[in-house]
This record gives structure tokens, C-alpha cells and sequence, in this order.
């Protein structure tokens, strides 16, 4: 069994790109090593580093069962499925990429929600209505049953949502969403607003710590050093 380091990064697009800009400014040169579409990677002159080339929701599955001990990945998908993160993991440092909110939205038309406090009325008239409760669209399960529970919110139905969230109000399967966003022009066209005080979240990728890993000598001599280069105290 090894003891280096494992050190999990998006796999494509914008946010491997941003992760591999994000250590270069620190001198730190990431590659992938094998084939060209390979998984695995170095970080030049940091032998006791393995590098996990793996999807931004892989590395928080990594980074909760120890199989990663540092990755980068969005606070949203950490908070949405580490349950007890202080206890799990660490977010050591937020990087400046990788920006989206997750945002409680209402149709445009409900001219009378403009709050979250406003729903719990809402939801009594939409029961007597229509003989239900509102069903809220989201990919976000436990980070929405959190909030709307912590703001008195019960009579609610969750319908989890495997495509376009924002569609969802329209297409007559949900009244009400809560999604991530990053300019919000999507909600607004598919007639959607977000609640005034409606941002649950304010995400963005951050450098993330595994608490439950194997931190042998060696990964711990090759975390702080990496840690050290990238300006930041030691952490293991």
C-alpha cells in the first residue's frame, strides 16, 4: 500500500485548467503522466505526490473515505455530501474560481414571496388550493432540507432533479427550486426569481483537507511541504 500523498483534481474543462493556474502561480507545475486521457498525475519535484485526476463530485467521495488527502472541489458539492464535514474534512483555502450560488427561486409571478419567511404563508393558500404541498425542484437534497427546515419550512416535497432544475416550474413537475447559479440570466429566462434572501450558499472551488486519510509520514512530510509552497501554514 502506498504512502504518498493523494491529491485529487478536476478531471476537464475550466476548473482543471483554473486548479493548474492556481498552482503555478506558487512555482508548483502539475501534468498528467501515461496516456494522454489518463487519471493519474505529478506534481514536478514532489515525488511523494501522486496525483487523482478524477470528476469535482468523485474528489469529495475521495476526500470523505480518505482515498484523497487534499483535492480541489466546490463547497457546494462538499456541503451537499459530507454530512458531518467538520469532522470529515477541512476547507483550507477558497481559490477564486469555480464561482456559482445556490439560490432559493420562486416564479416571477408570485408577486407576494419575496422572502423565504414569505413561503411558510404560501404554502398554507397553495395547500388549500391545490389539496398539496409545494414540491421544490432541486439537485441540492440535503443542503435545501437544511435551510428551509433551519426557517420554519415544512410543508414542502422535494423532487430531486436530474437535468435542468430551472426548467422544472415550467414544465408543471415542481413549483418552486433551489439551484446553483452564476449570473442568474438562466433563471430569469426561464421565468424564475431568486428570493431576496435567497442565497443558501455562496460557492466557490476550495483547497480541501481529508481529516480521515492515512496521513503517514510521508504524506504528511509531502502535505506541508506542498502547503508551504502555496503559502499556507502547515495543516497535518
Amino acid at each position: 500500500m502506498s504512502t504518498h500523498l493523494t491529491f485529487a483534481v478536476p478531471s476537464k474543462g475550466r476548473l482543471m485548467e483554473q486548479t493548474a493556474e492556481f498552482l503555478a502561480a506558487s512555482g508548483v507545475t502539475l501534468r498528467k503522466v501515461g496516456p494522454e486521457r489518463g487519471y493519474r498525475g505529478e506534481i514536478e519535484g514532489f515525488g511523494n505526490i501522486d496525483v487523482a485526476f478524477i470528476s469535482a463530485s468523485e474528489i469529495v467521495g475521495a476526500l470523505n473515505s480518505g482515498r484523497a488527502h487534499i483535492g480541489v472541489t466546490g463547497e457546494d458539492l462538499v456541503r451537499e455530501n459530507i454530512v458531518n464535514v467538520d469532522e470529515r474534512v477541512e476547507l483550507v483555502k477558497p481559490l477564486g474560481f469555480g464561482h456559482a450560488d445556490v439560490v432559493v427561486a420562486v416564479p416571477a409571478c408570485w408577486i407576494d414571496v419575496n422572502e423565504v419567511a414569505d413561503l411558510e404563508a404560501a404554502a398554507a393558500v397553495f395547500r388549500r388550493e391545490h389539496g398539496r404541498p409545494f414540491r421544490v425542484a432541486t439537485k441540492y437534497i440535503n443542503i435545501t432540507r437544511r435551510f428551509l427546515s433551519g426557517h420554519g419550512l415544512a410543508d414542502y416535497r422535494i423532487v430531486e432533479s436530474l437535468g435542468a432544475t430551472e426548467g422544472t416550474p415550467a414544465a408543471g413537475t415542481a413549483d418552486l427550486i433551489v439551484d446553483i447559479t452564476s449570473t442568474g440570466a438562466t433563471l430569469v429566462a426561464n421565468g424564475l426569481r431568486v428570493l431576496n434572501d435567497g442565497v443558501i450558499l455562496k460557492s466557490e472551488a476550495n483547497l480541501v483537507l481529508s481529516k480521515v486519510a492515512d496521513w503517514s509520514d510521508t504524506a504528511k512530510a509531502a502535505g506541508n511541504d506542498l502547503f508551504t509552497r502555496l503559502g499556507l501554514p502547515n495543516r497535518v
